[in-house]
């Protein structure tokens, strides 16, 4: 997939084949159904659900697997900051 500047992620899905694009909405619809409110955005050029001003998800497909991230909030690492530290 060539560098694109996406818009929305329907623009981002449709740069891949059925096949993955089909397991993307199914991604997709997932947190949809998990996180109603929560508004679908690009950021980092993939897709991400945002809810209240914080990341929930963020999902993409790569060249041979499917990635989704789920950033923590800034409490989690301010709590583990000593263990992350090295």
């Amino acid at each position: 997939m060539a560098k694109t500047d996406f818009q929305t992620p329907d623009e981002y899905i449709a740069t891949f084949p059925a096949n993955v694009q089909a397991v993307l909405r199914t991604v997709q619809q997932a947190i949809r159904k998990a996180v109603p409110a929560a508004d679908e955005v690009i950021s980092y050029q993939i897709p991400a659900f945002r809810l209240d001003g914080a990341w929930v998800f963020y999902y993409s497909a790569h060249a041979k697997h499917f990635s989704l991230s789920c950033p923590p909030p800034f409490t989690a690492q301010q709590a583990f900051k000593d263990g992350l530290a090295r």
